[in-house]
């Protein structure tokens, strides 16, 4: 047996724990050849690889990013480096020169969405979930998330202090895209006063007024938005523009749209920290090493049993299965009546209203 590997979409923290898993499971089990596809699925269109075994993968464990690259633009269903053309064929045209049997395709939404496309062609393809937004269908915890909500609750324990320290309002703007998780679970880790999120809405002037009777009692107030929260006519604050990218849309710039608002409304000084990448950096967290072990073990156990065209999931505590047309194209948001948004509002964070 020979299976390849893939890392597609952003980086971030447990991808190289599920290389190393997915390889010494495959190889110790079932003897089969790995070869790792660099740059995601621009690695089948320009034809780079490499081979995975055990020495390849030692001390990958604790290790951030990805060894093998990615690529958070490459659909080679729509390719940007053909004008758009569909080169799929030649993707294809690769997996068979290399002689594979099985892709593992670790990624997100976009991932998947494309790992679905080519399961409908007849690869034989397993999906491993990681995004730190946590916003896939059907798993209740993607690798790499935990890892971010430890950057943002360390950040707000940091900018805590100094918002006490000179009595001032510290907004942080987190990422998430079109969910609210890791603001959710950031702002509830880190103490934050208020949480604003893409699936709630949003009264500026009702924010306000949370800060001016802080202002009164606590002396501060300490605010983690999401980069997909929309505070004015429903819109979402945009970036850029990536015309040529899978997901066209780049967030960002909140957090300083807020500290504008709130800066006409109030007397405190307001001051805003984007966290940007930094959420994606750094060795995973215990929890996601575990996690992404778990998954690329029972990927491996997929592929040994000839079960394609499924994405493996966390449910509760076990690990399970579902199809990849099941997860392609779909958003995993926060439901307003989730029980961390109603611990939320129970302790006294402001919600947006």
């Amino acid at each position: 047996m020979h299976v390849g590997i893939l890392t597609g979409g952003g980086d971030c923290p447990g991808l190289n724990a599920v290389i190393r898993a997915v390889t010494l499971a495959l190889a110790n089990e079932a003897g089969a050849r790995v070869t790792g596809i660099e740059r995601g699925f621009l690695g089948l269109l320009t034809r780079q690889a490499r081979p995975l075994d055990a020495n390849a993968v030692q001390g990958l464990l604790a290790q951030g990013g990805t060894v093998l690259g990615t690529h958070n633009r490459c659909d080679p269903f729509h390719y940007f480096g053909a004008q758009g053309a569909d080169c799929s064929g030649d993707a294809l045209a690769y997996v068979g020169h290399l002689g594979l049997d099985a892709l593992v395709a670790i990624g997100g939404d976009g991932t998947m969405a494309i790992a679905q496309r080519f399961s409908a062609l007849g690869l034989p393809v397993v999906g491993v979930p990681k995004t730190i937004d946590n916003d896939l269908w059907h798993t209740d915890r993607s690798f790499g998330f935990d890892s971010a909500v430890a950057v943002v609750a360390e950040a707000l324990d940091r900018l805590e202090t100094t918002a006490r320290s000179h009595g001032r309002v510290m907004i942080t703007e987190t990422m998430g895209r079109y969910a609210g998780w890791i603001a959710l679970e950031g702002g509830m880790a880190g103490a934050a006063d208020v949480i604003l999120l893409p699936e709630l809405p949003v009264d500026v002037e009702a924010v306000a007024e949370h800060c001016r009777r802080r202002e009164r009692t606590a002396g501060h107030t300490l605010i983690c938005i999401a980069e997909g929260a929309r505070l004015q006519d429903g819109a979402l604050t945009v970036r850029e523009v990536v015309a040529d990218s899978p997901d066209p849309l780049r967030l960002g710039g909140v957090g300083q749209q807020l500290q504008q608002l709130l800066a006409a409304r109030l007397t405190s000084e307001v001051r805003n920290t984007l966290l940007g990448h930094v959420q994606r950096g750094g060795s995973p967290t215990p929890f996601d090493r575990v996690l992404a072990t778990r998954f690329g073990y029972h990927a491996a156990q997929l592929v040994r049993g000839g079960r394609f065209g499924r994405m493996v999931t966390l449910q509760g505590d076990a690990i399970a299965s579902v199809p990849l047309d099941e997860v392609a194209g779909r958003t995993r948001n926060v439901p307003p009546d989730h029980a961390l948004i109603d611990a939320a509002r129970g302790i006294g964070v402001m919600l947006g209203t």
